[in-house]
């Protein structure tokens, strides 16, 4: 699919940034907008790593914003992975939305947060907004889930389920899109999340197999 092809199907401004740096989709992107990411649905997308997820959740979020419909919120498991994630969206995206990074105190409701478009934190530090009945709360219309498989992480598993679960009971028009490379289950995931699942094996690299023995490497034909 041809980046030309969204013209006038996302805001404008959005399109600008996006045709200006690529003009073909890659395919998990395709098939998300074919599958509606674009009117609000939720998605579960499992493809390899670099195959362009993130794009599919900034169609998503900024979508949503510039068009009025509510703020995005992009969890991410690691504070590391957050200022990453915050600097980049920054840089893309500054001219078009307001984008905050929270992972510091949970302790605090970080009611400065209602003047942000975009809010990137860990599972903890939004787990920790819902405790302190942050307002703005109220106002989210995309949930980003970033390395979604850690559901089955002994420590951060749990936190990161009773976060959807909540947000999808209290935020009933919520647009999930939940992202990963590698989960062993992804159809009952899915089904979990009340999700379309999006499955591709595209990379930008290709993956070769092979065995490393006396200093040779026998690759797999």
């Amino acid at each position: 699919m041809k980046v030309s092809e969204l013209e006038g199907k996302i805001p404008q401004q959005l399109y600008d940034v996006i045709y200006s740096n690529m003009s073909e989709l890659r395919p998990a992107q395709a098939k998300s907008i074919k599958a509606g990411l674009l009117e609000g649905a939720s998605l579960l997308v499992c493809t390899p790593t670099a195959s362009g997820k993130t794009l599919i959740a900034e169609l998503a979020a900024l979508s949503a914003i510039l068009n009025g419909k509510g703020k995005a919120v992009y969890i991410v498991p690691l504070k590391a992975l957050a200022s990453e994630k915050y600097n980049d969206f920054k840089k893309r995206y500054g001219s078009l939305i307001k984008t905050a990074l929270s992972i510091g105190d949970i302790d605090s409701s970080d009611s400065y947060l209602a003047n942000y478009d975009l809010i990137v934190c860990t599972a903890e530090k939004l787990d920790s907004l819902l405790r302190h009945h942050s307002p703005w709360l109220g106002s989210v219309k995309v949930l980003i889930v970033d390395e979604i498989h850690l559901l089955n992480d002994p420590k951060r598993g749990p936190t990161l389920e009773l976060l959807i679960t909540i947000l999808k009971q209290v935020l009933k028009n919520m647009q999930l899109i939940a992202l990963s490379a590698t989960i062993g289950n992804a159809e009952e995931l899915a089904e979990w999340l009340q999700a379309k699942l999006i499955t591709d094996s595209w990379r930008p690299v290709k993956l070769h197999q092979g065995i490393y023995l006396n200093d040779r490497i026998e690759f797999k034909k």
